[in-house]
Formats: structure tokens, sequence, C-alpha cells
């Protein structure tokens, strides 16, 4: 048993210094190839069988002819185990490089394809990740692109309906300036709708760019969908009776919620105003409120003859109005970004759809505790 423990601790002994001595080798080389550090812990195996070898053999004092013998068989040892360890460092670096490869091109802007080949389980679980991430990227670039596209079109758009109020307010105070204005009184008239029709607008930027830098106050109160509705649809009676339609709003639960009263009067005015404009006179704009199993959804269905299915997912975009909508009276595009806007910071959510003669657009909320 004497015996046993000392070969033990001699063997110990020398596989020991050998291990501090490839620790302190490993140590500089770290951020060297992983080959070279695969190269250094077959060695530190092999040599530290070696030296506790030979610390037994000095202290039992082996023969010189079974010192060989052991000395001969670890040096063969040693030479399988650096020829795989080199062959194993050089396929995992390869297949680095492989990865590498690939992940630098969707970091210029492509899709990332995974390297073919087998690889290590550590190599496919981040091949996959790095494909996961492509994927979100290539997402990401699509709503950028999407989102500078709405944007220009957005100031083109902007641009172009304020040019038009202020040429005519232009002309209007200069010909009340000269002298040679008919009828003074209408001319004021129509200056004070041109003001009102850009401060509207103004209005309308404001509130979106509040809404796409997050900071949209909102002060929450418990309030009765009804009666909600109640109020916008006798703030856009006059607009309805104007252009000839009927309003309905019959099919209005009261569901109890909880909004920012001010803000969501905004989002239904808004609808409605929408929904009288695109619909013919004698035509119907029905609004109704109901229960579902994600909350409560207010919807306003209109006789617009409905969206292309093309533009649908589009008629939420910053700046989108339809092809016959490019009108002074149809606003910048900005009333149905500022609906998805609120609703949205109401954790809601704001669609639309085409149904026979026009479409619905529809506003899920919670419901209020």
């Amino acid at each position: 048993m004497r015996d046993t423990l000392l070969i033990a601790l001699y063997a110990f002994a020398g596989a020991g210094a050998t291990g501090l001595v490839g620790a302190a080798v490993l140590r500089p080389i770290r951020r060297r190839s992983l080959t070279a550090s695969l190269a250094v812990v077959a060695a530190v195996g092999v040599v530290a069988m070696l030296a506790g070898t030979l610390a037994v053999a000095w202290a039992m004092f082996l023969s010189p002819h079974d010192l060989t013998v052991v000395t001969t068989v670890v040096a063969m040892a040693a030479v399988v185990s650096l020829a795989t360890a080199l062959l194993l460092g050089r396929w995992v670096v390869a297949r680095s490089r492989e990865l590498a490869v690939a992940a630098r091109s969707f970091g210029d802007g492509g899709a990332f394809a995974v390297p073919a080949g087998p690889t290590t389980a550590e190599l496919d679980a981040l091949s996959r990740e790095l494909a996961s991430t492509s994927a979100r990227l290539a997402e990401s670039r699509d709503r950028e692109r999407a989102l500078e596209t709405s944007r220009r079109e957005l100031v083109a758009w902007i641009s172009h309906d304020l040019r038009t109020p202020l040429a005519g307010l232009r002309a209007m105070s200069e010909a009340l300036e000269d002298g040679v204005a008919a009828d003074p009184g209408r001319y004021l008239r129509q200056i004070r709708t041109e003001v009102e029709r850009l401060n509207e607008m103004v209005g309308d930027l404001f509130e979106l760019s509040r809404i796409h830098a997050g900071t949209l106050p909102l002060t929450p109160s418990r309030m009765s969908l009804y009666d909600l509705i109640g109020d916008a649809l006798a703030g856009a009676d006059p607009l309805a009776r104007e252009h000839g339609v009927r309003l309905v709003g019959h099919a209005v639960e009261a569901v109890p919620v909880e909004v920012d009263g001010k803000e969501m009067s905004r989002v239904l005015g808004n609808l409605l105003v929408n929904a009288i404009r695109r619909t013919p006179a004698d035509g119907t704009v029905a609004v109704a409120a109901e229960r579902s199993a994600d909350g409560v959804v207010v919807s306003v269905t209109d006789g617009c003859g409905g969206i292309p299915e093309e533009d649908l997912p589009r008629v939420f975009d910053t700046g989108w109005r339809g092809t016959h909508a490019r009108t002074p009276p149809a606003g910048a595009g900005l009333g149905l970004a500022i609906v998805r806007g609120i609703v949205e910071a109401h954790q809601g959510h704001a669609t639309v759809r085409n149904i026979p003669g026009g479409c619905r657009f529809e506003v899920t909320l919670p419901t209020a505790p």
C-alpha cells in the first residue's frame, strides 16, 4: 500500500509540474489560433504522463530497458495525440472562418447562409443564432426603408398641401391690401378657413411627433364607451350633413373602458371624418362597439367601395393616402397614423378590412378592470 502511495505521489508531482508549465504557455497564446491551444493541451497530456513515468522510474530505479520501453510508448502516444489535436484544431478553425465569412455577408446587408458541412454543436448553435439575427436585421432594414419612404412621401405631400393654402392666403391678403377685393367679408372668411386648416395640419404633425417619440401623455380614466361614441357622433354630425351621409350608431354597448378621453375622442373623430369623406352622398357610416375575447372592439364602417388589397397593409402608415384622396380636403395622410399611435399607446391595436361596398376600421381596446 505504501509503494502505491509513493508511486501516485511521484506521478502527481511530475504531471503537476508539467501542467503548471502548460498553463504558463497557454496564457500568452490564449488569443491566438485554437490549433495552437489544442496542440499545447495535447502536449501537456502526453508530457505529463511521461514526466510522471520518469519520476516513478527514477524513484523506483527501473532498469534501462524498461525505461526505454516506457519512453518509446509515450513518445508514440505523443505523436498520435499531437497529430490528432492539430487536425481537430485546423478543422475547427476552418469551420470558424467559414462562419465568420457568412456572418460578414449579412453584416454588409446581405442574408446569412449557414456554411455547408458538419460542425461542432457549439458552432451549429452559433450558426442558428446568427441566422435568427440575420432575419431580424432584414426585417428591421425593411421597416427602416418603408419608414424612410413614408417620411419622404410625407414631406412631399406636406410641402404640397402647405404651398396651396399659403399661396391662396397670399393672394387674398394682397387683394385686401390693394383694395381690389370685391367681397372683403368672403375673403376674410376664406382666410380664416385656410388658417384653421393649416393649424389642424400643424397640430397633427405635433401629435404624430409625440407618438413616434414615445412621449404622448395619457391620463386614463374609467368611462362608458357609449358616452364616448355618442360625443364623437355629435361632433361629426355637421360634416355628415354637409356631405349628405347618414351616421348610424345603434349597435353600441355601454362597455366600461379605461382610456384617455381626449385622445380616444381624437381617434373616433379621425375615423369618422375619414369615413364620411370617403362615403358618397346618401351613403351610411355605421359605428358599433361590442365585447370580444380580446377586449372591446369599436368599428367604423363606411361606403367607400373598398381599398385595394395591396394598399391595406399601408393604410395606417404615416403619409399614406389613397389614389383618389390626393386632394386638399383629404389632409396630409396623418389621421390614420395618429389613430394607430394613440390606440397602441393604450395597449390596443387598429385594423382595417374590406367588406361589400366599403371597408371596416376596427379598434380593439382592453376592457376596464
